[in-house]
């Protein structure tokens, strides 16, 4: 999750003003403004020290990305491919037989 996106809910769920915020924080004014504006990323120990001023945890998870390659990422490419083949038929059919050569 991008660290705008997390301070800025921080700063939705507690009663705090910026500038109180900021105090608490240990965090010059103009620098939380900036951070939460997606001007500055802060580091990840200053961002764990802001939402804990807040009053708040910060959960973090590791997870894979999907790789984008050619334009889409890998789930668009799967769908791509279950789109085709609902083009083909699910069970062959009699006249879809091997080709028959040397006639």
């Amino acid at each position: 999750m991008d660290s705008t996106v997390v301070l800025n809910r921080v700063r939705r769920s507690g009663p705090w003003s910026l500038r109180v915020l900021a105090t608490r924080s240990h965090t010059s004014h103009a620098t939380l403004s900036a951070y939460l504006k997606g001007r500055v990323t802060p580091s990840v120990d200053t961002l764990s020290r802001i939402v804990r001023s807040a009053g708040c945890d910060l959960d973090a998870r590791v997870t894979r990305r999907v790789i984008e390659v050619d334009g889409l990422d890998r789930g668009e490419e799967l769908v791509a491919v279950l789109r085709l083949a609902e083009a083909f038929p699910s069970r062959p059919t009699s006249h879809l037989g091997p080709e028959r050569f040397g006639r």
